[in-house]
Parts: C-alpha cells; sequence; structure tokens
C-alpha cells in the first residue's frame, strides 16, 4: 500500500562504492535526487559519501576524477551501500573485493546494485535465492552465471534488504522508490517535477494509457491550472474517465486522492514561490489558487508544519545542501 506522506526526521546514511569507469550519468541519476529532498525539506534527509575498494580516487568513463572519503572496508556502515561498476564489471570480481562487500554488508541494512552491481554482488554471493535484475544487455550471461539468483528482466527489483536495477536512468527510478518508501508519494512526485521526469502530459495516441500514464497525465493538467484550479469533474472530463474511475487510480498509484494531489501541487508552488522571489503572500496565494493570504496561509502551515514566512527566513539563513 503506497503512502502519500511519511513524516520522518531521520537522516539516511548512504554509501556510493565506485569502480574504474563507472557511469556518471548513473550516479548522477542515483544521488541527485536525493540532494533535491534536502533541498526540498529544508534538512539532510540523505547523506552520502563515495567509497572505493581501496581509498583511492577513481575516474568515471567520461573521464570525470571523483575524490573518495574512505575505502570499502574502512567504511562505517549505514543504511544503504550502493554499488556501481559499469565497465570492465567482471575483473573486479577478486577473493579480496568479494570478501570485503560481503563484510561490508554486514555493516549496511541493504545493498542496491545499480547498472552491472547485481554481478560483483551476485559474484560475492548476496543474491543467493533472491530476485535480481541487471542491464539487459548482460542479463542472459547473468542468468547463466549464477543459477541461484533468480534473474528478472525488471528495470528495479527490490528484493527485502537486495535491490537492483538497471543502467542508468534506472538508477533514477531507484532513487524515486527510495524516497516513496521514506517520506511518501507527495515528496516523490515533485522531485520527478524538478527534474520534468514522467508527468510531461504527454502520450501516444495510437497506444491505451495505462493507469501510470493515466495519473501522470492527470498531474500535469492540475500543474498547468495552477492560479485558476480546475474540479475534478473537469479533469475526468479531460482524461475520458469518470471521477470515481479516476480516484481509484489516484488512491492506487499514489495512496491519496486526486483533489489532495491538486492541493498539494498548488502549495508546492507556492513554497517554490516564497523560496525564490519576493513576492508578497498576498501574491503567492493568487498565483496559487487560493482567494485570499488567510486561506492559503492555513493551508500551508497545514502541509509544511511552517508558515510561509518561516520558510522564507529558514531558507535565507540556511546553508545549501
Amino acid at each position: 500500500m503506497r503512502k502519500w506522506q511519511i513524516k520522518s526526521s531521520r537522516t539516511k546514511r548512504i554509501g556510493v562504492l565506485l569502480f574504474e569507469r563507472f557511469s556518471n550519468h548513473c550516479l548522477a541519476n542515483a544521488v541527485e535526487p536525493l540532494r533535491a529532498v534536502n533541498s526540498l525539506l529544508g534538512w539532510q534527509a540523505y547523506d552520502w559519501s563515495y567509497l572505493s575498494v581501496d581509498g583511492a580516487p577513481v575516474t568515471s568513463s567520461s573521464g570525470l576524477p571523483v575524490s573518495v572519503q574512505a575505502s570499502l572496508g574502512r567504511a562505517s556502515g549505514g543504511d544503504v551501500l550502493m554499488l556501481l561498476p559499469s565497465y570492465g564489471y567482471r575483473s573486479y570480481a577478486t577473493p579480496d573485493m568479494l570478501r570485503a562487500l560481503r563484510q561490508a554488508a554486514v555493516r549496511f541494512q541493504a545493498v542496491a546494485g545499480l547498472d552491472m552491481g547485481s554481478w560483483l554482488m551476485a559474484a560475492a554471493g548476496l543474491l543467493e535465492g533472491r530476485r535480481a535484475t541487471i542491464h539487459w544487455d548482460e542479463i542472459e550471461d547473468f542468468h547463466e552465471a549464477f543459477p541461484e539468483v533468480q534473474v528478472q528482466r525488471e528495470r528495479l527489483v527490490m528484493d527485502g534488504n537486495r535491490w537492483s536495477c538497471g543502467g542508468a536512468m534506472t538508477s533514477f527510478e531507484l532513487a524515486q522508490r527510495m524516497i516513496a518508501i521514506d517520506h511518501g508519494e507527495a515528496l516523490r512526485t515533485e522531485v520527478a517535477a524538478l527534474f520534468m521526469q514522467g508527468d510531461d502530459g504527454s502520450w501516444d495516441e495510437g497506444l491505451p494509457r495505462n493507469p501510470s500514464n493515466t495519473v501522470a497525465v492527470a498531474l500535469a493538467v492540475m500543474r498547468d491550472n495552477q492560479e485558476y484550479p480546475l474540479t475534478m469533474p473537469q479533469i475526468a472530463q479531460q482524461l475520458g474517465l469518470k471521477p470515481r474511475r479516476m480516484t481509484a487510480l489516484f488512491q492506487s498509484e499514489l495512496g491519496t486522492g486526486p483533489l489532495q494531489a491538486y492541493r498539494r501541487i498548488r502549495l508546492q508552488a507556492a513554497r517554490r514561490l516564497v523560496q525564490k522571489t519576493g513576492l508578497g503572500v498576498a501574491e503567492i496565494a493568487l498565483r496559487s489558487g487560493y482567494e485570499n493570504a488567510s486561506a492559503m496561509t492555513r493551508a500551508y502551515r497545514q502541509e509544511f508544519r511552517e508558515t510561509p514566512q518561516q520558510t522564507r527566513r529558514r531558507d535565507y539563513n540556511k546553508d545549501d545542501f
């Protein structure tokens, strides 16, 4: 059951284990959504450190050098260990590295294989009897090399505390899933919108829309109509649905109704105006679809547990995350 909002004040600690010639695209897609969460929430919900097997700097496949904070053996542990090997991944499966990986898996609550990371997890015995995926270019070899793993041709697989995904775009999806689990679908959709992912309102007219696409289109319609909000029947009509069916899809996909999602979108827009502009609260209220500043401030305080004025003061004084 997906939840719309989850209240949390706990910082999640993540180790990102990089190997030579790792995909920088994959790395950015994994950590940038977490950075966005810190910025949106105004506190450090995620704290990550870069690791390498021996503690030496590593260089991405595109030539970007990355300094690391520690070697894998000296990493103190945390909530999630992300493995990011890309090119030449088989050469990294040495006895010493696999031993260090098994030891690290004890110190981290979950281990996630990004790109070709599942191969190293399987070689270390961390996926025995587990469901897992890998970059689809290598999925047949993966299945043959590790028959004890339940290999699935999926973009993302989360089997208990063993997670896996394929290439660069699926790393973003993994980060999004983490955000939803830790903080709820409301924050996940806000981060997705920041990266213009998944809700541009377009679809192939020649193909039937699946429920996820329908909800994404509905969210895009809501974002396009914030100053003068539409009614739920009007949105449902644009989607070619009955209001009751639209509500059921929202509850299934996001764990909340369309009215609550619409309210959150408008308040997110209000918060961005508070943070990024010098507009007064009355003007921000009008631009967010509220008739007056008092109504918007009440809704804002209920949603974000602070007033617009408090947000503006906090953002003015805080360091960037």
